[in-house]
């Protein structure tokens, strides 16, 4: 399972309004590259899931995973979160054995 938390909910359905989108939907993944060899893929998905995702769903927001990187994802909770550094999205993935100093590219 992937979950989202209260606070990425809010953030998604915000910049959906804004984007006037008629889908909230993410299309989140794995792919490789980065320093660490994966980076995430956030983006959004203006289509429906196509039959081999996995799909997650709170509070009318849809999260798809494709199946190679549900291997990497399962168990992850997305969030948002505001502080001194800033703000944006956060994996918080179990899976995860090593990342870069920015935070942006992971190891499993």
């Amino acid at each position: 399972m992937v979950s989202i938390t209260a606070n990425a909910v809010e953030e998604i359905k915000k910049q959906a309004k804004s984007r006037k989108a008629t889908i909230s939907a993410l299309r989140l993944g794995i792919r490789g590259g980065g320093c660490t060899g994966f980076s995430y893929l956030f983006e959004w998905a203006e289509e429906k899931p196509r039959d081999t995702d996995h799909v997650f769903h709170e509070d009318g927001v849809s999260l798809y995973v494709d199946p190679k990187s549900y291997v990497y994802l399962k168990d992850t909770e997305l969030d948002f979160v505001r502080n001194m550094m800033g703000h944006g999205f956060k994996f918080n993935n179990p899976n995860v054995t090593g990342q870069c100093g920015c935070g942006e590219a992971v190891q499993f």
